[in-house]
């Protein structure tokens, strides 16, 4: 009969809990005997979301309402569905017929009909049942019962040991999403669930078991491309007469096809070379050209199998060239020949609960990545290997993908059983994300490399193992067995494959890829300057969510920076101290009361966006010793005070919004194609023009020193040519008053955004009271706000949250000289709204400084 589908979430499902386990005296004794009898369920998902979905339990993102959720982590969990087969369906037809799940979170046995099939001790990895012998005509029960995972763990400590680790429970003795324990910007909430597709899949005489899909580009000589596409399958049964056909199609190759023979035992290889591909690139250099790979089984009688996989056609490689004298190497992602300065963000799970998250959604993600000239991001090791939709996403709107292997700043165990996971999940993974041509880099691990050497992990673990081997040694050979394809890498950081051997340290800023953590952790954010790295996969700097956020999660009188439930939404340690101590000299201090929200979210976002803004400058300059910058991070998994760009809320809907905040347009600004940095060194004033675009550019233009009135001092005219994927670099040395408070250089180039840097700190720098005038417009998606200065405006804003929820404003942190203007383009619903309260005090505004509050400091 060939192959059959039966999706089970379509099936009628309930989740009941064994009542008799511990960790229930918190719970009221009506809703153990509701649970314990069962409530429907919704598949894929998980506990929560279906105790959310009765009604059963508060929203754990709202107030304090995630301390009080701690026992469904704690419990044994029964989901079951029934269904009905009938004596003709395929199911019962087939010769086979499996059980696949796609995602167990996390401790699952499984049962058919009572009887039991399997288990699953890994959320990471695919599972398949054997069921066909099992299955009967009318009714049919699938149970999957999940124990609880803090159980599990502590059966594996006592196996294998306990590990270092960085969170209250150690996620490190389980294949589970890391920060599901929590994490400094996550709450703490255990799942258990079937989060992703389960099925029945059935088949007669032979079926493709798995299939990677690798698609390479190269230069042919005449200006095009050619490519050659490497499939390999993976075939179960009787491979007898059977025979396999691979056929291509897509742009510039309408029709490839190329056959192998009776399938080898193991995996069958087959090469498909194709004439004049159109190459896949980011979105920062060209277009997507995606291509269909149609993959048949077949004998002489009939198909017995068919698999497609969407793929692009590109080269990878991961350049680290000795430095000549011996000082570094470089590290730098090569695309289709050309050597790129990535332009990323780190990447978390966009929900606490991934089942929730649509393709919908993923897609938004993305975009507003893009957006914001992001052409990389990295997926953290701490969360998940994400969803398909996600790398489809990415595949389409051009944004490439560097994928951290799920191990994150713990020890980790290579004993086994453990080791066996570590090595099944790692293959499953590599092989189903093959096809992705966004996919360009693998990656060992988050910061375990740097906690054994550098946070005396390694005298705490004496001789037990802590994943040693499987950066060095198992990740490397599973990659050269599955995916010779793409670039791999130790760890982030990392100084390499051999940094053992050399004897180096893993965040080395001559080597490989760094985290820079003590700005922010200790040091003001100028101290990005004392670092001259090849590659910076991790920094970053928090601050608070947006106002329509934070008045979707708490209560009125919980809108202070100190109060206890805003507490439960800064779950870094020290946080709110560290964004005291880091605006001191910067921004003007606000208090932390109810009084002060309004000056509070303002000021600590504005920090937030000049701080990495200044850090993406530095990397930015040092273009071509310095090949990446990657900030932490660009998405949020619930309502915080966090590092992000994008928070998450909900809006009158209930539906979950990620909204800007400042960073996100300061991002976007320091990400430009064309980038103006001055940069302050020893030497005196640097200006560099950065161009990351597809052509020379011709940078003309001036360096003004004006005064904030709008007087010139001099000017130094610009004329430059920047080569592609180049930096040129001009001195600023012309001279400039002691007395530097009301003073601003200011460069304008052709083809880049204007540059605006005070000369003093803000704390320090004459900026007079805002004088504008602003006028309010209705347009066809919203509105226009126009805003003439009549003084010199400092980083002058727009919060269209504050009038309605889901609006935006498409520029943010505008510098004005008395007499210019600009134009805010305000989308959003704003029917029924005054539009004079888009320039209300509270909506646009600009920074105001008291002279008073202390002495000029040089930049």
């Amino acid at each position: 009969m060939g192959q059959g589908w039966l999706d089970l979430a379509e099936a009628t499902w309930t989740v009941r809990a064994d009542v008799s386990a511990q960790g229930w005296p918190t719970v009221p004794e009506d809703l153990r005997n509701q649970l314990a009898a069962g409530i429907p369920a919704t598949v894929p998902g998980v506990v929560h979301t279906d105790l959310l979905a009765e009604g059963l339990i508060d929203d754990p993102y709202l107030g304090t309402a995630e301390a009080d959720q701690h026992w469904v982590g704690q419990q044994a969990w029964t989901y079951r569905a029934e269904f009905e087969l009938a004596a003709y369906a395929g199911e019962l037809k087939a010769e086979f017929c499996e059980l696949l799940c796609d995602g167990l979170d996390t401790i699952a046995e499984v049962f058919c009909n009572g009887t039991s099939v399997g288990g699953s001790v890994n959320m990471h990895r695919r599972n398949i049942f054997s069921v066909g012998s099992l299955l009967q005509v009318g009714t049919n029960v699938i149970e999957v019962v999940f124990a609880p995972v803090l159980e599990y763990i502590a059966q594996m400590a006592a196996l294998v040991g306990e590990r270092v680790h960085v969170e209250r429970d150690p996620y490190n003795l389980v294949r589970k999403m890391a920060c599901n324990f929590g994490w400094d910007w996550g709450p703490r909430l255990i799942t258990a669930g079937i989060w992703k597709t389960i099925g029945l899949r059935s088949w007669d005489t032979a079926r493709i078991t798995d299939l990677a899909v690798f698609a390479t580009a190269t230069p042919n000589g005449s200006g095009g491309w050619d490519g050659e596409l490497r499939v390999h399958v993976q075939v179960s049964g009787s491979t007898r007469f059977a025979a396999l056909t691979v056929r291509v199609h897509g742009v510039g190759a309408t029709h490839a096809d190329a056959e192998a023979g009776v399938p080898a035992e193991d995996w069958t290889e087959i090469v498909v070379p194709i004439s004049d591909i159109e190459p896949w690139w980011p979105h920062s250099i060209g277009d997507q050209p995606l291509y269909n790979v149609d993959v048949m089984l077949h004998n002489d009688v009939a198909v017995l199998d068919e698999v497609r996989r969407e793929t692009g056609f590109r080269s990878i490689e991961l350049d680290t060239t000795p430095d000549a004298d011996g000082t570094g190497e470089t590290f730098g992602l090569r695309l289709n020949g050309e050597l790129l300065f990535v332009r990323g963000m780190d990447w978390i799970p966009d929900d606490c609960f991934p089942s929730r998250i649509t393709p919908e959604r993923y897609r938004e993600r993305v975009q507003q990545a893009k957006d914001a000239n992001v052409d990389l991001l990295r997926i953290w090791g701490g969360g998940i290997y994400e969803q398909a939709d996600f790398y489809k996403a990415c595949d389409e709107l051009g944004v490439m993908v560097w994928q951290d292997f799920c191990l994150a700043c713990a020890a980790y165990p290579e004993e086994e059983p453990f080791r066996f996971e570590v090595e099944a999940e790692a293959r499953d993974n590599v092989i189903r994300l093959s096809a992705h041509p966004s996919l360009v880099i693998w990656n060992g691990n988050n910061e375990c490399i740097w906690g054994f050497h550098d946070w005396n992990w390694a005298e705490q673990l004496g001789d037990r193992t802590w994943g040693a081997g499987y950066y060095y040694d198992l990740f490397p050979k599973v990659l050269a067995e599955l995916d010779p394809s793409r670039p791999y890498w130790p760890g982030s950081p990392s100084s390499g494959p051999a940094e053992v051997a050399k004897g180096l340290q893993p965040n080395d800023m001559n080597y490989g890829c760094v985290h820079i953590w003590d700005v922010w952790n200790e040091r003001d954010y100028t101290g990005y300057d004392a670092y001259s790295p090849r590659f910076v996969s991790e920094f970053g700097y928090q601050g608070p969510a947006t106002w329509a956020t934070w008045v979707r999660t708490l209560a009125p009188e919980d809108r202070s920076a100190t109060s206890a439930t805003m507490l439960v939404h800064q779950k870094a340690a020290g946080g709110n101290t560290k964004l005291n101590n880091g605006i001191a000299g910067h921004l003007p201090a606000p208090g932390e009361g109810a009084e002060d929200f309004d000056e509070w979210l303002f000021a600590m976002q504005l920090q937030q966006a000049r701080a990495v803004r200044y850090g993406i400058e530095r990397w930015r300059s040092l273009r071509a010793r310095c090949l990446g910058s990657i900030v932490w991070q660009l998405n949020d998994c619930w309502p915080v005070t966090s590092w992000a760009a994008l928070d998450l809320g909900t809006n009158a809907a209930g539906q979950p919004v990620a909204r800007r905040k400042p960073l996100w347009y300061a991002v976007r600004s320091a990400y430009a194609d064309h980038a103006i940095t001055l940069q302050t060194e020893p030497e005196g004033r640097r200006l560099a023009l950065v161009n990351d675009g597809v052509e020379d550019w011709h940078a003309t233009g001036a360096v003004e020193l004006r005064r904030l009135g709008g007087e010139v001092l001099w000017t130094l005219p610009l004329d430059a040519v920047v080569p592609i994927r180049e930096r040129a670099d001009v001195a600023v040395d012309a001279p400039v008053p002691d007395d530097a408070a009301d003073l601003a250089l200011v460069v304008t180039v052709a083809g880049a955004e204007r540059y605006v840097k005070l000369l003093v700190e803000d704390v320090a720098a004459a900026i007079p009271a805002p004088a504008l005038e602003a006028t309010a417009t209705a347009t066809a998606t919203g509105a226009a706000v126009t805003v003439v200065a009549g003084s010199f405006l400092r980083t002058l804003c727009l919060f269209a949250d504050r009038v309605a929820e889901d609006a935006t404003t498409d520029t943010m942190m505008v510098d004005l000289f008395p007499g210019e203007s600009h134009t805010f383009d305000v989308v959003g619903d704003l029917k029924g709204i005054e539009l004079s309260t888009l320039t209300s005090p509270t909506v646009l505004r600009s920074l105001t400084v008291p002279l008073s509050l202390g002495a000029a400091r040089e930049r």
